[in-house]
């Protein structure tokens, strides 16, 4: 009987083949324009409005597109299209005055099609993912052609965090496909797209920077990680952005300088979701068996020593009313306590018959460890697993996601996958909250509510690197994980 390859050795596979492709080529990084490879498919411009964008469209959409405000390379707001801003009526209004910006056709940036363009991210219909989180939002309004005003039901402090990522960029759809900058589009064919800096109009015209040189463009490549990484190892990119847990086995087999192997400080959701509530998992005491026969302490080291696993949905306090709640399945065993298999084999009795258990993950290495270590925690209790992929219909859903902004009410929304009628409406009253103790305090409701239910299974913080050559100084780690190709040496900046 053939027994199916390794991990080990998938990995190695593709990255010969990777290797061997790009023996070929002649291009050598080591001066003039950066070459950075995003892990994804190829770059191309896409509609956030119309829903969720793959790594490397986020990558080029940010470059050409830019929002309101940006993160900068430490992940902090800098000014976008707007130059300057200001909070008023106790956190409910903000006034942005745009700066001088064209679009690439040269017609000047207005306040009217600013409005124009977040208005159709934030409709009914529009399948922004970060739509559900800007429900604040009253209206937005034109004051005058320099300045717009976005009116909020609700004060949200956190309101600019959402606004510098790329899903709301000022995206013009027609005529064309394109945004104010910081780089244009030059060419692009196939999974390359080459950029250059986008004019500044505010430059005086016989400025000589308003001509940047040709060092400051950027070749973008969007590819899969055993190309990517092989591309860098063999000193023909300088960055490798988008890396995930996914990936990082296929960096471990090769000669690639620890210093070269950079980890944010990644904050979000990584951990399993139930997403079906029959059978064997109607019952939070079945969900809790579940959750406690999951070695995630060893899953982390068999990706990475240096990742540590979590038990707890939040990784912090931050805008909660109480420390995170740690669901009853994480405390220490007592003398009467069912073991998980005994647990399990309880409702077995009761229910005769097979259990399966389809769990949805990506394809990769890394979740194919992951896989590992949740089909042997499922086996230990008498439960068969499928592997399915990740858009399928599944019991337990990876969810591998940063935090686009610092409020518990993110970590509470999304580990509800769905869960129990009462941590819904302790996150839905936290989402319609008048008032910041309110809001804090429905959110640490939902988060105990949440514990109590077994809605979600934590396992770590999300896994976060990039590959990095010595020439890009300014790469800055980050709780973002989100580092803009304008921001990765000082004379790009």
């Amino acid at each position: 009987m053939l027994l199916p390859p390794s991990p080990r050795t998938v990995v190695s596979s593709l990255l010969v083949c990777a290797a061997t492709l790009l023996a070929a080529c002649s291009e050598k990084p080591d001066s003039g324009p950066i070459v950075a490879s995003a892990i994804g498919a190829a770059p191309a411009l896409v509609d956030p409005a119309k829903g969720q964008l793959d790594p490397s469209a986020r990558v080029l959409l940010d470059s050409t597109a830019q929002g309101l405000v940006r993160f900068d390379a430490a992940g902090q707001i800098e000014p976008g299209i707007a130059e300057r801003w200001s909070v008023i009526d106790n956190g409910t209004s903000y006034i942005f005055r745009l700066r001088d910006a064209e679009w690439p056709d040269g017609q000047a940036v207005t306040a009217a099609e600013v409005v124009r363009l977040l208005r159709r991210q934030l409709v009914p219909r529009s399948r922004n993912i970060l739509a559900p989180f800007l429900t604040a939002i009253d209206e937005i309004v034109e004051m005058t052609p320099e300045v717009i005003e976005i009116r909020l039901k609700r004060p949200r402090p956190d309101l600019l965090k959402l606004f510098a990522q790329p899903e709301l960029a000022i995206f013009r759809v027609a005529p064309s496909q394109s945004g104010s900058g910081p780089f244009r589009i030059l060419a692009q064919r196939g999974p390359v797209a080459r950029l250059r800096p986008a004019f500044d109009p505010s430059r005086a015209a016989d400025d000589q920077a308003a001509e940047p040189s040709t060092d400051a463009n950027v070749k973008l490549i969007g590819e899969r990680a055993a190309m990517a990484i092989a591309r860098f190892d063999a000193g023909l990119a300088d960055v490798v952005l988008g890396g995930s847990f996914i990936d990082w086995p296929i960096v471990l087999e090769t000669r690639i300088a620890p210093i070269a192997r950079r980890f944010d400080p990644a904050a979000g959701l990584f951990g399993l979701a139930f997403n079906n509530r029959d059978g064997v998992l109607a019952n939070a005491v079945n969900r809790a068996a579940i959750a406690r026969s999951i070695d995630r302490a060893g899953f982390t080291a068999a990706i990475s020593p240096e990742w540590e696993s979590t038990v707890q949905l939040l990784p912090e306090q931050l805008d909660s009313a109480a420390p995170p709640a740690l669901a009853a399945w994480t405390q220490a065993s007592g003398p009467d306590d069912l073991s998980p298999r005994a647990t399990i084999d309880a409702w077995r009795a009761a229910n005769p018959g097979t259990i399966t258990m389809r769990v949805a993950l990506p394809p990769g290495p890394g979740a194919t460890i992951l896989y590992g270590y949740v089909a042997g925690a499922l086996a230990s209790l008498g439960i068969a697993a499928e592997r399915v992929a990740p858009d399928a219909p599944a019991d337990l859903r990876l969810i591998d996601e940063v935090a686009p902004y610092d409020s518990a009410r993110w970590y509470v929304a999304r580990a509800c996958q769905p869960c129990g009628g009462v941590a819904q409406l302790a996150i839905e009253a936290a989402r319609e909250a008048d008032s910041p103790r309110l809001r804090s305090q429905q959110i640490a409701a939902a988060d105990a509510a949440l514990a109590s239910d077994v809605a979600f299974i934590p396992i770590a913080r999300p896994l976060r690197w990039s590959l990095v050559s010595p020439r890009l100084r300014s790469w800055t780690a980050n709780s973002r994980a989100w580092h803009p190709l304008n921001h990765l040496r000082p004379d790009t900046n």
